[in-house]
C-alpha cells in the first residue's frame, strides 16, 4: 500500500530549483536569486542548523526586515523541521523578549537594521548563546556571521522528514500582554492557505511578478509570497515599504500583481509623481489587513483600471474575497469565501442566523492554525460545530452576509483597531493607562484617521485632584506603547461612559460620534 505523501511548501523550492532552475525566485531592490541559487542557500542554513543542534519542532527567531537572506532563513529553518517564529520590529524590546521567551526559541536571526533593537530585546533572553544569535550583514562579538554559520554546510536538501501536522510558523498576533497569543501553522496548513490564495486570486504563474509590501512579521506577507512560490514565479520584496519604492519596483520590474492594506494604497494615490510611473503591467491589485473605505477604493478603480480586488480574513485561517467584477456592485463587501472555506452568521447562543441579521463571523476552512501556543483556553473559545459537526472558528468580528452569500463586515466584536492594516487591541492600551495613578477609568476605541483608517482615542475619567493635561498623559502613554499601538490623542470625560445593565462600557455609542460623517 502507497503512503501518501506529505504536502508542504518548502518542497516548491526544489521543484522549482530542478525546472525552473534558472528563473529569478526573490529580488530585493539590487538583489536577485534564481530558484536553483535559493534552494541551495536554503539547504545550507538548514543543514547548518540541524549540525548546530535544532531539533525538529523547536523554534527559531527571526527579527528582520525584508531581504533575500531573511526569507532563506525563513524557508531554510522549515527546511530543517524547525519552527520559524517572525517578530515584529514594532515591538518594544521588552515584548519581543517576551514572545522569544514564550516561544522557547534556540536559535536567533537579525540583521543590521534591527540589531539595536535586537541587542536590548536580548539582554532579557540568557537562553541563546553567542553562536546560535545569528548576525545578517554585520559582525560583532555577541553574534556569529551568517556566512561564517553556513560556510562548510552542504547544498544538498537535509534529511529530514516533514509531516502534513509537524509545525512550520508561529504568527503572534499580539505581544502586548502577559499571555500572548502565538497563532500555529503547520506545514499542511500553510500549504494549504497558499492553494486557495493562488486558485482564488486567479492569474497567478510561473510568469508572475508579485510585488510584496508588507513586513515579513505580517500574514499578508505569507499570503504574497507563498502562491507565487507555488507557481514558479517572482516576488519582488520591498525592504520597506514607501510609495515611492513601490512604483519604482512595479516600473523597473513590471510587477504584475501586489497586495497592500489601505494606508498604503493611501500613500501611493497621494505621491507627487505617480503618473511619471508606468503601471501598466499591473493585472491584479489586492487589499487586506484592513477595511477599505469605498472612495478610497473608487480612487483605485479609477487611477488602475478594475483590477481590485478585497480580501477579509485573520491569520487563525479564515479568508474572504471579492473580485474586480463585484467590487463596485457590492462596494461594502468583502465577498464570498476564498477555495476550500464558508463563513456563518452566528448568534450569542451559537445559533445560525439567516441572511440580513448580523451576528458574530464564523468560518471554516482546510488551513486552520493548530492552536495558539500554551494558550488551549483560547483556542477552545473559538470553537464553534455547525450542523454537520464541522468546527468552524469564532472571529470575534460581526457581520452579516446576504442574499447571494456576500460578507459584509459590521463591527468589531472584540473592539479591535486596525491601524495601517495592522491590529491594535484596546485593551492592551487601556492596561497601560490604567496604571496611571491619575486614571479613574478609561476607554479606548477606535476613531478616524486619514492616512492609518483608524487611530486610537483614549477617553479618560480622571481622580478628584489629577493635574496633567491630556497632551501629557498621551505622551506618558505612548513611552509605555509599541509604535502600531500609539494613541492619537486623549479626551477627558466628566461624566461616566455609557454601560448596558450588567456594567459593562457600550463603545458602539462613544464611537458613533466620530464615525457619524464616514461613509
Amino acid at each position: 500500500m502507497f503512503t501518501r505523501p506529505s504536502l508542504n511548501i518548502v518542497d516548491c523550492i526544489s521543484f522549482n530549483a530542478k525546472f525552473r532552475g534558472d528563473r529569478v525566485a526573490f529580488i530585493c531592490g539590487e538583489h536577485r536569486i534564481n530558484w536553483r541559487e535559493f534552494n541551495k542557500y536554503t539547504n545550507k542554513i538548514a543543514n547548518s542548523l540541524v549540525k548546530s543542534g535544532l531539533k525538529k519542532g523547536e523554534k527559531v527567531g527571526l527579527l528582520c526586515l525584508n531581504s533575500i537572506d531573511a526569507i532563506a532563513v525563513l524557508f531554510g529553518t522549515m527546511k530543517a523541521g524547525g519552527v520559524i517564529v517572525p517578530l515584529s520590529l514594532l515591538l518594544t524590546p521588552q515584548m519581543i523578549a517576551c514572545l522569544v521567551k514564550d516561544a522557547a526559541c534556540r536559535f536567533f536571526f537579525t540583521d543590521s537594521y534591527l540589531k539595536p533593537l535586537a541587542d536590548f530585546s536580548l539582554l532579557e533572553v540568557d537562553s541563546i548563546p553567542k553562536e546560535k544569535r545569528i548576525s545578517i550583514g554585520f559582525e560583532e562579538e555577541r553574534y556569529t556571521l551568517l556566512q561564517s554559520f553556513i560556510d562548510e554546510s552542504s547544498e544538498d536538501l537535509p534529511d529530514v522528514l516533514l509531516n502534513d501536522d509537524d509545525e512550520a510558523c508561529i504568527i503572534y498576533s499580539s505581544g502586548t500582554t502577559g499571555a500572548p497569543k502565538g497563532i500555529i501553522h503547520t506545514h499542511l496548513s500553510r500549504t494549504m492557505f497558499a492553494l486557495s490564495m493562488t486558485i482564488s486570486a486567479g492569474g497567478i504563474s510561473a510568469s508572475t511578478v508579485m510585488i510584496a509590501t508588507t513586513p515579513l512579521f505580517a500574514n499578508t506577507f505569507w499570503g504574497t509570497i507563498m502562491p507565487t512560490m507555488f507557481a514558479g514565479g517572482t516576488t519582488v520584496m520591498l525592504t520597506m515599504f514607501s510609495p515611492g519604492g513601490f512604483l519604482e519596483a512595479v516600473h523597473k520590474e513590471r510587477g504584475k500583481i501586489a497586495m497592500m492594506v489601505p494606508t498604503q494604497f493611501q500613500g501611493v494615490l497621494n505621491h507627487p509623481d505617480l503618473n511619471k510611473y508606468d503601471v501598466s503591467s499591473l493585472a491584479l491589485l489586492i487589499c487586506a489587513g484592513a477595511t477599505l473605505p469605498v472612495p478610497l477604493k473608487k480612487q483605485i478603480i479609477e487611477k488602475f483600471g478594475n483590477i481590485l480586488t478585497e480580501a477579509y480574513g485573520i491569520t487563525e485561517g479564515i479568508a474572504t474575497n471579492i473580485l474586480p467584477e463585484y467590487i463596485l456592485e457590492k462596494p461594502t463587501s468583502v465577498g464570498i469565501p476564498v477555495f476550500g472555506a464558508d463563513v456563518r452568521i452566528i448568534d450569542d447562543e451559537g445559533k445560525g442566523l439567516p441572511a440580513g441579521e448580523v451576528g458574530e463571523i464564523a468560518g471554516y476552512s482546510h488551513w486552520f492554525m493548530k492552536g495558539y501556543h500554551n494558550n488551549p483556553q483560547a483556542t477552545a473559545e473559538m470553537v464553534w460545530l455547525d450542523e454537520r459537526g464541522r468546527t468552524f472558528m469564532r472571529t470575534g468580528d460581526m457581520g452579516r452576509l446576504d442574499d447571494d452569500g456576500f460578507l459584509y463586515i459590521v463591527d468589531r466584536k472584540r473592539d479591535m483597531i486596525v491601524s495601517g492594516g495592522l491590529n491594535v487591541f484596546a485593551v492592551d492600551i487601556e492596561g497601560i493607562l490604567q496604571q496611571h495613578e491619575e486614571i479613574k477609568d478609561v476607554a479606548v476605541i477606535a476613531i478616524p484617521h486619514d492616512k492609518w483608517g483608524e487611530t486610537p482615542l483614549a477617553l479618560v475619567i480622571r481622580r478628584p485632584g489629577a493635574k496633567s493635561t491630556e497632551e501629557e498623559m498621551k505622551e506618558w502613554a505612548n513611552a509605555k506603547l509599541a509604535k502600531y499601538q500609539r494613541i492619537g490623542r486623549v479626551e477627558y470625560r466628566e461624566e461616566d461612559f455609557p454601560r448596558n445593565v450588567l456594567g459593562k462600557v457600550l463603545k458602539r455609542v462613544l464611537r458613533e460620534p466620530y464615525w457619524k460623517d464616514r461613509s
